[in-house]
């Protein structure tokens, strides 16, 4: 029987519109650093990441990439797994919300919190994001119609949805706040929470009409399940919650002793209100702590692949090594705060930290312990005017260890490499005590060389025991290049002077190569010009000869409501429609079977030539023409027009 406490950490699943810059990579990298320091300290750790595959803007972007929305999330799912295999992301499982095992949960979900009064049927109407696929109020917007999430423009929007009762539960939820300080972190996230419940809270849309890309609803199927009830419900479906093999939902969440949601600070409200109310409402227990953190940001603001400042974790790997990234991108984000990407920080960090301290310190010392006494010294108990500085930093190592747990429990983690990078420092400072080079000169002196020598070594030992959820690749080969037994890179070893004798490698490389700041900075910055949007030459149209008025009001153009659609029975490129267009159902060929499927366009009101002379396309007359535009990646885009209007109304 396994007793050991279990550790259940997540990352939000994301929704892969595009390639992950560090941003995702942080929140991925910090979970599996978290999972790797909870295994070294005998938890039974399981961590979950995953994508977010629904949703209007999902769908959009597939169109244009000219795939089905299946399709573009297979392709991103593959991009996303691929990212995390070159970061060594150790998760245990990939959820991803069009996978059966959720999204048959999904529904049961909705389809019970509708049974309980929980969710009810009623209309929105307000100003609607596509983006953030989020309604905002007047109050909300910027500039009067501007989302104030992403800065595009957003649309009136009226449909018929469900609503979850958060009303209902907001007592409830400040009470479970109250009563459980470390809920929410940081303190000023929590703050932030509490102030928003508060102020008062709104039945929250839970469905669409407006498109069809997601989880229908099982007992109204016009209807989709709104992304952030079916994203949030990830976290219990990858468990089994719902199906008839729930084993891992027992062990980690219902039975589990600690669970860890990490997220952006931008979903906190998702998860720190809506969450814990559905599992209210489900009569599931609230059994997660949430994490809160900032973002990387640019000196231009947030990253942005649209500003052209967008640095991926794949090009830092490639040119610096795993390591070297995994250690900056969790190092330099501050508990609680955003922080700032540079090149020349990305550098400086590499040198002093890996490169002039732990790497420097590993090579000195190995060296010297070669030189002085064949690569072989023991631990003795031999007394010398030295010890103080033994002794100091055997203190400093107990200490260190000490708060880089309390730091790691806390998810404080830029606090817990600070109290290695001290270790570090100090370990390096019992060379600059000792001046071995000179005991060495004095056969007399040889017991407190060697102590010295024994106690750098022992210093090392212990530092890379605590670097082994950061530095994955670099930990190994320090702990080979000293010789370490596996009993001994353990946590339940931490103990200065465990280990009694070193016989450390005659030869090593050293860890990381020392990086020329300005040449390497350089080199970033081309990266990440390289990676902005590539400006298109702007698009010259052949003008074909000026036609007189009389020529145009030839044209009969009218408001036509496509009422069905199918594919041509003998072309893959033609659709055939059934367009009303006032004086009758005609029946129009267009060839735009590579930019839509039939029903995408089933109830939109389009631009018409009434007009033409009707034409056999592939055996199937087509007795009139809809109007497209044609964008600058040769995409073409059908002309909609206002819903108001109605089929037959005349266009001039």
């Amino acid at each position: 029987m396994n007793d050991l406490k279990t550790f259940y950490i997540t990352t939000p699943i994301y929704y892969p519109s595009g390639k992950y810059h560090i941003g995702s990579a942080y929140t991925t990298c910090l979970c599996d650093s978290v999972k790797k320091y909870k295994i070294l300290k005998g938890f039974d750790a399981r961590f979950l990441t995953g994508n977010d595959e629904h949703g209007q803007k999902m769908a959009e972007t597939a169109l244009k990439n000219n795939k089905t929305p299946q399709e573009h999330v297979d392709y991103m799912a593959e991009l996303s797994k691929d990212l995390w295999k070159t970061l060594k992301i150790d998760y245990d499982d990939f959820i991803r919300t069009t996978e059966d095992r959720h999204e048959n949960v999904v529904q049961s979900i909705f389809e019970q919190l509708l049974a309980q009064d929980d969710i009810y049927l009623g209309e929105y109407s307000g100003h609607y994001c596509v983006s953030c696929e989020a309604y905002f109020t007047e109050t909300q917007l910027l500039d009067g119609n501007i989302c104030p999430d992403c800065g595009k423009e957003t649309k009136i929007l009226k449909e018929e949805t469900y609503f979850l009762r958060l009303s209902k539960y907001a007592d409830r939820l400040l009470k479970y706040i109250d009563e459980h300080p470390g809920f929410i972190v940081p303190e000023s996230r929590k703050n932030e929470v509490v102030q928003f419940i508060k102020s008062g809270l709104n039945d929250l849309s839970v469905s669409r009409t407006a498109f069809d890309w997601g989880v229908k609803v099982k007992s109204n199927p016009k209807h989709v399940v709104y992304v952030w009830i079916d994203a949030l419900s990830n976290y219990i479906t990858a468990l089994g919650y719902g199906s008839k093999n729930d084993d891992l939902f027992k062990k980690y969440w219902l039975d589990g002793d600690e669970v860890v949601h990490v997220v952006g600070k931008d979903i906190l409200r998702f998860h720190a209100i809506y969450w814990p109310i559905m599992l209210m409402a489900l009569d599931i227990p609230i059994k997660f702590r949430l994490f809160a953190h900032g973002w990387y940001l640019m000196k231009d603001g947030k990253m942005s692949k649209s500003k052209g400042n967008v640095i991926y974790p794949e090009q830092l790997v490639q040119v610096y090594g795993l390591d070297a990234f995994r250690y900056y991108i969790v190092r330099e984000l501050t508990y609680g705060h955003d922080g700032e990407f540079t090149p020349e920080d990305y550098i400086k960090r590499i040198n002093t930290d890996l490169v002039n301290d732990y790497g420097n310190l590993v090579s000195r010392s190995v060296s010297m312990v070669n030189k002085y006494f064949g690569g072989s010294v023991k631990k003795t108990k031999h007394q010398h005017d030295y010890r103080e500085f033994e002794l100091d930093l055997q203190e400093t190592a107990n200490k260190a260890f000490s708060r880089y747990q309390e730091a790691m429990d806390d998810f404080k983690i830029s606090e817990a490499i600070s109290e290695i990078s001290a270790l570090v420092k100090r370990t390096n400072k019992l060379i600059d005590d000792t001046f071995p080079w000179e005991l060495a000169k004095n056969e007399d002196l040889k017991d407190v060389l060697e102590s010295v020598m024994y106690h750098l070594l022992e210093g090392i030992r212990l530092i890379t025991i605590m670097y082994q959820p950061f530095l994955i690749e670099s930990t190994p080969k320090v702990f080979e290049d000293i010789q370490v037994e596996e009993a001994y890179q353990r946590f339940s070893s931490y103990d200065f002077g465990q280990k009694q004798t070193y016989h450390v490698k005659e030869k090593i490389e050293h860890l990381f190569p020392r990086l020329d700041l300005e040449k390497e900075s350089e080199l970033i910055k081309k990266m990440m010009e390289e990676n902005a949007p590539k400006e298109e030459s702007k698009k010259v149209f052949q003008m074909k000869d000026d036609i007189e008025y009389d020529d145009f009001s030839k044209l009969d153009l009218v408001v036509g409501h496509i009422e069905d659609a199918s594919a041509h029975p003998n072309a893959d490129k033609l659709l055939v429609f059934k367009v009303n267009t006032g004086d009758r159902v005609r029946t129009i060929v267009s060839g735009i079977a590579k930019f839509y499927k039939a029903e995408d366009l089933i109830g939109k009101m389009v631009m018409v030539v009434a007009n033409l002379k009707p034409v056999k396309l592939r055996g199937i007359l087509s007795e009139g023409m809809i109007l497209s535009a044609e964008t600058g990646d040769k995409l073409l885009k059908v002309i909609e027009l206002d819903q108001s209007l109605e089929a037959g109304d005349k266009i001039s």
